[in-house]
Formats: structure tokens, C-alpha cells, sequence
């Protein structure tokens, strides 16, 4: 190490950047919830980059190795679902996109909004290049672990501190989260580790550009992928003997807080513990979060319009009460250009359900789906209206309710109004006793769209035996691998 770096460990580091090593290096959760439900999130997730291999061709282009004859590097990281061994930058971003891109990985809400999940582009890739290197020898017990912490501290983070409403995209909390696991798994020093988290906080932060009209585009599917590779680059800098930058935060006139965040300072109601990995949301259906329930309550009102003997072309305008965070995120009219566009509107999804008569998914996102041109759809979209309920607002914040309800209620054209229709807590909440049971039908029918079911039987098998923690990655890993073609 430098004596530059030596010098800058010795400095204080911010408060923060303190706290978020100290928790990954000092914590060790035990809590039974959390680790059932960390083994769920990885099979979901997954799972989630085989759909996402299945049904993008965009991402099919986009992963790989960046130069020919690279597809292979020796003791790299095996890309599920392909038959890649990437190094460890492309590794990271690669895993990042697969499990993020459709937008149907697991999600937590607050003040701010993000898929934790985003994490497992750096937690697997570094740890399955250290374990196939033999540098260290990494077992599931250590991912899982790994995985729990970068759930924490990117959902500890979103609870109160609003990146969006400076603009700014929440992919910074991957970055953080990332960054600090992943010095952990890299074997930094603890003060090496803050350094580490410095530079994070002090990187160039994306904009919320991409997710929004009129350029929203699929930057939104690979950022997170973008900020695991950048985790990866900015701990291997100071293993290497970068020093850090102990007031990142704090710095008058050039940290964050006053560069980039309006000179506030972030607010933690929730100490780090295992907080957020016992109340992720899954999304057991294809909607983005705030939608979930939406989407629920559009297929109740299609049995009661069937009942009546009536169809969508009977219905003169549907009203949303709905959260703040689903006004500023998912409220859009006017043309939907992309996959992109559509899977953040609610009036697209609403519309999909009634029209299609049953739930939305991926497929109906995509350019080529016979809903994306449908002109029936775009006049129902049309007549689709949302309305912030602050009641509802406040439910969504409360830390003892924590719901995202939506209410539909329709109107038809003879003037009749059905009786309104909410939805507080999604599938996929912890708060529904079905969520973990049809987030594993969920995973194996994602996994069957490129493995056979021996193969399949044979994961959930190790998922669910007392050897899964000992497992070592690599071993995991190998089973995601496709048959090789004929």
C-alpha cells in the first residue's frame, strides 16, 4: 500500500461511510426470516436472467465478452443461463443486467425506490472468480451474507433519503451497497473498505434521465448493472492502494451533500440489521412495484365487467387513487416508444389486464406484442386517470404499514360506476402468506425456459437441503450452465 493510502486511514472518515463498514464487517445476521428469504431472492433472481435471456434480444446483444476470443477467461466468472466466463468488470455488469432488465426482479419502496437484487452482478462475480481462482474459498453461507448486507444498506438508504427529488437515479445505492460487499469479499481492511465507499459516494452519479419521458430507454435495464461493475473498479482501485477521501459526504462546497443533494443531510430511522431483506417485495408479477396492486385489482374488475355481460368497449374512464411516488414514476400518457416506456406506466399495465382479460407479462411489454400496437388499448390508456390520495401517501411511508395501494374505480358509458376496487398489499409482499410459495413457481418456470427439469430438481434440491450453506459458488454456479449444444 502507498504511503498516501496510509495516511488518509488514519483520517476520520464520515459518519456514514463509517457506519456501512462497520455493519458489513462487524455484523453477522441470524435472524431465520432473513435468511429464508435471501435464499428466495437469489432463485428468483435468478431466475430472472433466464427470462430475461429468453425474451430480450437487446440483452442477448449485450452481454459477453467485449473483444472475440474472449468468451473464456481462465477461472472467470460463469454467467448463468450462457456458456461465458467473463472477467470480473464484464462478469459484474453482465449479471447485473440479467437479473435487472425486465424489470421483474424483487423491489424496495420509501421515499426512494430500487431493486436490491441489482447487487448479485457484484457479489457473484467477484466471489465466483475468487473461488475458481482459489484465492479464497467462498461458500453460500458468505453470499447470502453478502446478499443481506447490500439488501440493508441500499433499503436503509431509501426508507427517508429521496435521491429523485434532486434528480438523481437510485442506482447510487447499488454502488455503495456494492462497493462495500464487495471489499468484504475481497478481503480489504476495514479501512480500506471506507476508502473504498469514498470513492462511491464521490463517483460521477447518474441521472434520472433514462426513466423518465421523454427519454425514458433501456439505460434504465442495464444502470444497475453499470453500478455493480463500477463497485467492482473502485475496491480493486484501493486494494491496489488508492487512497480515500474521508469527508466525501461532508466536504464544504465539493462532498455530496452540497454538490448533489441541495446541502441536506441523509436521514436513517432504521439502524442496519436485517431489516430490509425480511420486507423485500417480490415481483411475482410483471409490474413495476408501485403498480403491483394496480394490476390486481384491474383483473377483479374484468370478472365483474364479464359478469355484467360488459366489455372494456363499454367503459368510459377508470380512476387510479394511487401513492405519490406512482404519480412521479408511473403516471404517463401520450406514445409509448419502448419496452421501457410501457413496463413504467400504469396505464399501460391497468389497460393490458382489461383488455387481456388476465394478468400482464413480460411479453406484453415488448415492441412486437400485439398490445403495443393495439389502438383499442391506447384509447382505454387514454381514459385512465391517476390521483394521488395522501392518505394512501402516508400509509406507503409508514414504517408499520408499509402498503402501495392502489383503487380502480370504473365508470361505464351508460353512466353506471362499479364499486371501487383496492388492493393494499401485492402479491409478493411479506405481508401475504402466498408470496414465497408462488415466488418458487415463479423461478422454476423461469428456469424451464433453458433447463430440464432433472436439472431444475437437482437445484431446488440443493436450494432446499441442510448442505446449500457449505456449497462453495462455483460448485452453484456450474449447475446454471445450459447442456451444451449438440
Amino acid at each position: 500500500m502507498s504511503p498516501v493510502a496510509d495516511d488518509n486511514s488514519k483520517k476520520e472518515y464520515d459518519e456514514v461511510i463509517t457506519a456501512i463498514a462497520d455493519y458489513v464487517y462487524d455484523t453477522n445476521i441470524e435472524s431465520e426470516k432473513a435468511w429464508i428469504n435471501a435464499k428466495a431472492t437469489l432463485l428468483d433472481a435468478l431466475g430472472c436472467a433466464y427470462e430475461c435471456l429468453t425474451l430480450s434480444e437487446q440483452v442477448r446483444n449485450m452481454i459477453g465478452p467485449v473483444f472475440p476470443g474472449t468468451a473464456t477467461v481462465p477461472n472467470g466468472f460463469k454467467l448463468p443461463g450462457t456458456h461465458y466466463q467473463l472477467d470480473i468488470m464484464k462478469g459484474a455488469f453482465d449479471m447485473g443486467v440479467l437479473v435487472r432488465y425486465l424489470d421483474h426482479n424483487d423491489a424496495f419502496l420509501g421515499a426512494e425506490w430500487g431493486h436490491p437484487s441489482d447487487n448479485l452482478g457484484t457479489i457473484l462475480a467477484v466471489s465466483d472468480i475468487l473461488n475458481r481462482s482459489g484465492q479464497k474459498k467462498i461458500n453460500m453461507n458468505t453470499i447470502l451474507q453478502a446478499l443481506m448486507k447490500a439488501y440493508e444498506i441500499q433499503g436503509v438508504f431509501q426508507i427517508r433519503n429521496s435521491y429523485n427529488k434532486v434528480g438523481l437515479d437510485h442506482v447510487i445505492n447499488v454502488k455503495v451497497a456494492s462497493t462495500a460487499v464487495a471489499s468484504w469479499l475481497l478481503d480489504l481492511t476495514k479501512d480500506q473498505a471506507k476508502a473504498a465507499i469514498s470513492h462511491a459516494w464521490v463517483d460521477g452519479q447518474s441521472l434520472r434521465t433514462y426513466r423518465h419521458a421523454p427519454n425514458a430507454g433501456p439505460r434504465k435495464g442495464w444502470a444497475g448493472g453499470d453500478a455493480c461493475m463500477r463497485a467492482v473498479h473502485l475496491a480493486l482501485q484501493v486494494k491496489n492502494g488508492q487512497p480515500g477521501l474521508p469527508t466525501a459526504l461532508t466536504a464544504p462546497r465539493w462532498g455530496f451533500y452540497d454538490v448533489l443533494y441541495k446541502g441536506k443531510k441523509f436521514e436513517f430511522p432504521k439502524k442496519f440489521s436485517s431489516w430490509c431483506i425480511e420486507n423485500i417485495l417480490f415481483k411475482v408479477n410483471c409490474a413495476e412495484g408501485h403498480a403491483l396492486t394496480a394490476v390486481e385489482a384491474a383483473l377483479t374488475i374484468t370478472k365483474k365487467l364479464a359478469s355484467l355481460g360488459k366489455t372494456v368497449e363499454d367503459i368510459e374512464k377508470v380512476d387510479v387513487r394511487t401513492q405519490e411516488a406512482a404519480m412521479d414514476i408511473i403516471n404517463k400518457q401520450g406514445p409509448m416508444h419502448n419496452p421501457a416506456d410501457r413496463d413504467h406506466c400504469m396505464q399501460y399495465m391497468i389497460a393490458v389486464v382489461l383488455v387481456k382479460g388476465d394478468m400482464v407479462d413480460t411479453a406484453d411489454y415488448q415492441d412486437h406484442s400485439e398490445y403495443a400496437q393495439s389502438k383499442q388499448l391506447e384509447e382505454l390508456r387514454s381514459k385512465i386517470h391517476l390521483y394521488e390520495d395522501p392518505q394512501i401517501t402516508k400509509d406507503y411511508h409508514d414504517l408499520d404499514i408499509r402498503s402501495a395501494t392502489n383503487a380502480l374505480t370504473v365508470t361505464l358509458k351508460d353512466g353506471t360506476k362499479l364499486d371501487e376496487v383496492a388492493v393494499e398489499f401485492p402479491l409478493g409482499s411479506p405481508k401475504r402468506t402466498e408470496t414465497l410459495p408462488l415466488v418458487h413457481e415463479k423461478a422454476k418456470a423461469n428456469l424451464a425456459l433453458l433447463l430440464k427439469k432433472d436439472r431444475i430438481d437437482e437445484i431446488l434440491s440443493l436450494w432446499e437441503s441442510k448442505d446449500f450453506l457449505n456449497t462453495d459458488i462455483s460448485t452453484v454456479l456450474n449447475l446454471f450452465e445450459p447442456g451444451l449444444p449438440n
